[in-house]
């Protein structure tokens, strides 16, 4: 089943929101941490409605950002949508409990009816490990045994466990079980971290790369080894492993209105201002300021650094932008995405999945798995 009506599968082109609280630097306001929760919410609706495959929100627990409890959000956005995928950007499995992991995402799967996954990553907030118990030297071996936890605790009814980090289980049951019997796919998270790309091509995963702020040579290793690894374990070959890509992008219709429109964010913007000037930045990063035919045709180059992927997440609400002027970024968005579409359809390799597993695939895998297990018993 493919989750966009109307239309064969495609590459997935979506948002992702890091919940940032800032000053906008044209009129000085700062929105309220209400304020800024209600337009994410904002956000995903409008995503949805112009045409948009997935929402996703990052989880950060220090100001100035607001998503601490992305099933919380992720949860009222499922009530509020009808078709849209919803994600996170990062689900920490470091610091957060795997069995917690598993029961609030199984739960966002009963309630938003299977249109959910997620993506697992370290973070890059360093006091968020003591404030949840954790030493921040321990974030490799953490996230790999963890995330073997987390596994065992969606894919078997009773684990008895025992590792380094937390306390053994013994005839533990995750509940509510995943819906159908399915876990939720899972995404990893990674600009630096070798042993992430490993798990993920390990259990047949989806990698995501950030891909904001640094040139494409920075992610090219990374993705490299994943599909290598993907290979390598049987999971098919390396150009059908699924890779998803972040993306920044500020457009209006003229070319030099965006220029002149996004300078004084991009300037005093937390992550990236008091940097590298903006066509410095633009000219090295997946950054596109411009007119919608730009964003298209920067978009079309990063299969060229990165072979084919399935899913395209943008960051568009940040630096103090207010809603208004993202919820037209969007507009602008949904005109391009048949042009988008068609530009990777037509340059897919053969045999090259469109877009990454659906809960409805992946149902469907597991009792043709079951089948041909009974067959072959037989």
């Amino acid at each position: 089943m493919n989750l966009r009506s109307g239309r064969g599968p495609a590459v997935q082109f979506g948002i992702f929101t890091v919940g940032d609280v800032t000053r906008d630097p044209t009129t000085g306001r700062v929105p309220t941490e209400h304020e800024r929760i209600k337009a994410m919410v904002t956000l995903a609706e409008h995503a949805e409605a112009v045409g948009l495959d997935v929402f996703a929100t990052g989880e950060h627990h220090n100001p100035p950002f607001v998503p601490s409890s992305p099933t919380t959000l992720l949860g009222h956005i499922a009530a509020r949508t009808e078709r849209l995928v919803l994600s996170t950007s990062t689900t920490l499995i470091t610091t957060n409990d795997p069995v917690k992991i598993a029961e609030d995402f199984a739960m966002l799967q009963h309630l938003a009816d299977g249109r959910v996954d997620l993506m697992l990553g370290r973070g890059n907030t360093a006091p968020v490990y003591p404030w949840f118990g954790q030493d921040i030297d321990q974030s490799v071996p953490l996230t790999v045994e963890n995330y073997q936890l987390l596994r065992r605790l969606w894919d078997e009814e009773v684990v008895d466990w025992e590792g380094r980090f937390r306390t053994p289980l013994h005839g533990f049951t995750s509940t509510p079980r995943p819906l159908d019997g399915v876990a939720p796919f899972v995404w990893h998270g990674s600009i630096r971290t070798p042993e992430v790309a490993e798990i993920a091509a390990y259990f047949g995963d989806g990698f995501f790369a950030n891909n904001i702020f640094w040139p494409p040579s920075h992610y090219t290793k990374l993705i490299g080894l994943y599909r290598q690894r993907f290979e390598h374990y049987g999971h098919g070959r390396a150009d059908q492993a699924v890779v998803g890509l972040g993306g920044q992008f500020f457009m209006r219709p003229r070319s030099q209105d965006a220029w002149n429109e996004f300078r004084p964010y991009f300037d005093e913007a937390p992550v990236y201002g008091h940097g590298p000037s903006m066509e410095d930045f633009t000219s090295q990063t997946p950054l596109t300021v411009g007119s919608p035919a730009e964003v298209v045709e920067k978009t079309l180059t990063f299969r060229e650094h990165f072979g084919d992927y399935q899913r395209q997440l943008f960051l568009v609400d940040h630096a103090g932008l207010p809603l208004k002027t993202v919820l037209e970024q969007l507009d602008l968005l949904g005109e391009i995405l048949p042009d988008l579409r068609k530009g990777f359809d037509e340059l897919r390799a053969p045999g090259v999945p469109s877009d990454p597993p659906s809960h409805a695939s992946r149902v469907a895998a597991r009792a043709t798995a079951g089948h041909d297990v009974a067959v072959a018993a037989g």
